[in-house]
Order: C-alpha cells, then structure tokens, then sequence
C-alpha cells in the first residue's frame, strides 16, 4: 500500500525545535518531505518573493527524510514543494509547524506557519498548521506531539470534508496528562493594542520598534482563546475566501 505524501514546513525556520517534534510524529503516518525557510521568518503572514530569486538546497537534517532550505518565505517553501520538488507529482497533506507561540485569534493572519498552511489549501491540499503556546526554544513539544498524532490519527480514518481543507490547531502550555482534550472552535475576535517604542540608533538615527499587548473582547465559550485558556488545544477550520457573505445584499446599492 503507497504511504501518503506529507509535506511538513514551518515559519521558525529548518533548526527550530518545533519542526524536529512534528516531523517525528508525521514520519509515521507517511512519507514525509520538509521544506523550511533557512532562517526564522515569524510574523511573515501569506507574503511570498517577487524580487529576488529562490533558492533550494537540500540538508540532511532528518535521517532517512528529503529535507530541504530555502531562502524565501513560509508560503515561498510551499510553493517550491509543490511546483518544484513535486511537480506532476501529488502531496496529500501538509503539515506546518509545530510553532513557537499562539496563532489564536487574529494572530491567524500575521503567521506565517498559517499562512504556509493556507497556501497548500490553495493548492487543493489537506492541510493543518499547529502552534504551542510556549515562545522558548527549549519547549517541551510532548502535548503538542500527542495532539498531533491523536488528530492524524483520526484523520486517516474520516478524511477531511471536502468543503475545507484548512485547520489551524493551537496547544495550551501544559503537559500531555494536564490536557482537558481537543475542542473544534470558532476563531475568538481578538486584536493587538500596539504601539511602536522609539529609539535611537548611533548614528542618531531615530527607529520604531513595534509591541503590544493581546485583548480579548470575545466572551464566548466557543472560541480557540476560551478553549485554551481551559486547558483545551483548539481545532479552527478556516478558509482563504474572504467573502463577507452576510454582507452581500447589504451592498448591493453599489450595483449599476
């Protein structure tokens, strides 16, 4: 029986540790290829490069596994998988992660790990994005390597429904005996309240350096934030269409 096709990319680039965690897991539920970008490139969103030429080369970082750097974006990886290294050929899932930090929320669309998500979506492949919400690099990725696997292992049983493609799947910071479970979420309205703190550079240049604190205004029990904030990963199924359908006839007095 051929073993499906697992393309497995991140934003935190090919020696983060979140990569190493998911590709052991994804190395049992398939053959697996890694696409990663050669450096860190957070906070990327969907953004992919025009300008400059992309660059593949092949490492050997994962035994037995196809890994290879590239110097452009999170969906530039995508992309080379897909039209390069994979031409004419298919690739069944995608897999991208495991990120450091949250992507709850509005966080959905400054990822980068999302978005390399979404563009394999675009491209007619099941995909899911997974995040922990631990920003340091010597995170423990055990719950979020038992998440993973709990849900690829349903996955190979039901499928995926074939009007979305698309999951984007956050871990709460606790170990694996300390998980209340997994809950399908709606996406919490969120935002960032920023601002930029000003300095100075020595050539008495001034510069902007963005921060900002994370609010909640979402009461409801049915979001990613309340299920992880109750010890819960969260499971968004989400889409690239951005359509505001309920909104349609509200503005059809445009029309002519």
């Amino acid at each position: 029986m051929t073993r499906p096709v697992i393309l497995v990319t991140n934003d935190d680039g090919m020696n983060a540790p979140g990569i190493a965690a998911l590709v052991e897991v994804a190395r049992d539920f398939g053959q697996v290829i890694v696409v990663a970008p050669n450096s860190p490139q957070s906070g990327q969103g969907h953004a992919i490069t025009i300008e400059s030429p992309l660059r593949l080369n092949k490492v050997d970082k994962f035994e037995g596994i196809d890994a290879y750097e590239c110097n452009g974006t999170p969906a530039d990886c995508v992309k080379l998988a897909k039209k390069v290294l994979r031409k004419d050929q298919h690739i069944d899932l995608c897999l991208s992660g495991i990120n450091h930090g949250s992507n709850a929320s509005i966080n959905i669309i400054y990822s980068g790990t999302m978005s390399a998500a979404m563009e394999a979506a675009i491209e007619g492949i099941n995909s899911i994005g997974f995040s922990l919400l631990d920003y340091n690099f010597d995170a423990d990725f055990s719950t979020a390597q038992y998440v993973v696997r709990s849900m690829l292992e349903k996955a190979m049983v039901h499928g995926f429904h074939d009007i979305c493609k698309l999951l984007y799947v956050n871990i709460p910071k606790v170990s694996p005996g300390e998980l209340k479970g997994i809950k399908v979420c709606r996406q919490a309205d969120g935002y960032w309240k920023e601002e930029f703190k000003v300095g100075e550079d020595p050539r008495k240049q001034k510069y902007y350096w963005l921060s900002g604190e994370f609010v909640n205004r979402d009461s409801g029990d049915d979001t990613d934030m309340w299920a992880l904030d109750n010890g819960f990963a969260s499971v968004v199924p989400s889409q690239y269409d951005l359509t505001h359908y309920k909104s349609l006839l509200s503005y059809n007095f445009f029309e002519e």
